[in-house]
This record gives C-alpha cells, structure tokens and sequence, in this order.
C-alpha cells in the first residue's frame, strides 16, 4: 500500500513535469486572426501572449472602427488559444492520471 503510495506521489510529480514543458511548448504555438474584413491581424501564443498586432493603415483614420476590429479579434485570438491551451493540458493530465474514468 504505502509502495502504491510511493508511486502515485511519483506518477504526480511527473506528470507536474509534463504539464510544466507543455506549458513551455504552448509558447511557441502560435495563433493567428483576422478580422473579416482583414483590416486587422493579430498574433498571440498558446499561453495567450500578444505577439504582434497589424493593422491596416486606412483603419488608423477611424478610432472607434479600429478599437472594435481590435476588440472583436483580440477577442476570437484569445478564445482559438484558451481552447489549444486547455485541450494540451487536459491531454498531459488525463496521460498521467493512475486510472481512467
């Protein structure tokens, strides 16, 4: 029992392990979106890290336009990496776990 113990405190903390180096892999998985009209792109990571915003020059003359295309697609970028992101984890996690349900 006690071994049993021994190596599901082992299964856990490799399996914190995994969870950490997928964390790590996430930052290189990019996620790009465009707004519909493609006046605005934005890049962020998995880890949901801003890596670069463009924005079409004509957009720079309408303030509330350009807010709302930001808005809208930092929005849907964010959305498209909490789901890769959770989908990773959840995969490191169930592989780790001692029994399946």
């Amino acid at each position: 029992m006690f071994g049993d113990m021994m190596g599901m405190m082992g299964k856990l903390k490799e399996t914190q392990q995994k969870i950490e180096e997928a964390k790590a892999r996430l930052n290189h998985v990019l996620v790009d979106e465009i707004a519909s009209d493609g006046s605005v792109k934005v890049t962020i990571t998995a880890n949901r890290e801003i890596k670069s915003i463009q924005i079409n020059e004509a957009l720079l003359e309408d303030k509330e336009a350009l807010e709302d295309y930001l808005i809208i697609t930092l929005n849907k970028a964010i959305a498209k990496a909490t789901e890769l992101n959770e989908l990773e984890l959840a995969n490191v996690a169930k592989q780790g776990l001692p029994f399946n349900f």
